[in-house]
């Protein structure tokens, strides 16, 4: 064999072997796979984003693995709620965690979906410089304030509290970006401020450039920001794959209120393997203190949802009073109550 036949053979075998590197390390082979099955009994595409709001799907994503049944679900991870939201209406995504106002104003345009449950209470914060000129919520007069989306709970908490100083959504001004955009954007002075859930109140914390002005629950006992929703046509068609999808969810939330050590251990695993984000900092959000944010309870509440479609109606993002049962479908979340948390330490090699 001569030198160029040599250096050919060389390079198609190191070729040959980044591509199979490649494929055994960054592809999900249980979702290639889980594509190639029939409808039926294909396992659920769940779209989230890397906020603590929506920790509950990689946890239970990562101690189902640990059961012999395997992953309940395949989660997805996205930048944004914008592409969630053309991914639900695609059919891409069976279900996905979205901001609650998102989800009623999309059935109110006739999306076929509904709201099967909720990510998390508490955890979100408005947020500003550290060493800047803003000490009150009467301060934000004239300034920029980051929220997620104009459909978000974060964008009506500012409405909130602009309203108790006797301000109006007028008076600030109020621009969407994706949330792991908004500490960047604070800290470089792009933004005096962002109303958004963790783990970016703390990123900004953590980096010493910002400071929180006010937690979301001191204007709004019980908030709740991001919900569970599911296609109407999965509820209607697998019933039984939405059940075990909430009963999972369920499981984690009573899981993650535990205790400090499975925060901590869910920091690890989330930040690591899901989020991709310091360990460190989803350890923050998750335990300074413990009750920063809060898996528990997540049924969806009629006097929450009310309180949500009465605010957008009042901010321009929804035209007409539309009825809780319109959206919600809380026969899952009701099965769920009661459902106990996982057990599963860290060293376990089997969940239950």
């Amino acid at each position: 064999m001569n030198d160029s036949r040599r250096t050919l053979l060389a390079v198609l075998v190191w070729v040959a072997s980044i591509t199979g590197l490649h494929l055994w390390l960054n592809v999900d082979w249980s979702a290639v796979m889980n594509d190639r099955l029939p409808p039926a009994r294909r396992r659920l595409n769940v779209a989230y984003i890397s906020v603590t709001c929506h920790l509950a799907c990689p946890v239970t994503d990562y101690i189902s693995r640990h059961t012999p049944a395997g992953n309940l679900f395949i989660p997805r991870m996205f930048q944004g709620f914008p592409e969630i939201k053309e991914a639900l209406i695609a059919n891409e995504m069976q279900a996905g965690f979205i901001v609650a106002p998102m989800a009623i104003a999309l059935v109110a345009q006739g999306v076929p979906i509904k709201i099967v449950y909720l990510g998390h209470r508490y955890g979100s914060a408005v947020v500003v410089r550290r060493n800047g000129p803003i000490h009150s919520v009467a301060d934000l007069r004239g300034r920029t304030i980051a929220v997620p989306s104009r459909f978000s709970d974060e964008r009506l908490i500012v409405f909130r509290a602009l309203a108790t100083v006797g301000l109006r959504g007028s008076d600030v001004h109020m621009v969407e970006m994706a949330p792991p955009d908004v500490a960047s954007a604070l800290a470089v002075g792009a933004i005096d401020a962002f109303s958004m859930g963790e783990p970016y109140p703390s990123q900004a914390e953590m980096g010493g450039f910002g400071r929180v002005l006010f937690n979301a629950r001191e204007y709004w006992p019980d908030f709740m920001s991001c919900v569970l929703v599911v296609r109407q046509d999965v509820i209607d068609q697998r019933p039984e794959a939405v059940q075990a999808l909430v009963d999972g969810i369920a499981r984690s939330g009573a899981w993650l209120e535990g205790g400090r050590p499975h925060r901590e251990y869910a920091a690890e695993f989330v930040g690591r393997y899901y989020f991709h984000q310091p360990v460190g900092l989803l350890r923050w959000a998750l335990t300074k203190p413990l009750d920063r944010v809060m898996y528990s309870p997540l049924s969806p509440r009629r006097e929450d949802f009310d309180m949500v479609r009465d605010l957008m109606m009042q901010t321009g993002v929804l035209e007409r009073r539309i009825a809780f049962e319109e959206y919600t479908d809380t026969r899952f979340a009701e099965h769920s109550d009661g459902y106990n948390a996982w057990r599963f330490d860290p060293g376990d090699s089997v969940a239950h």
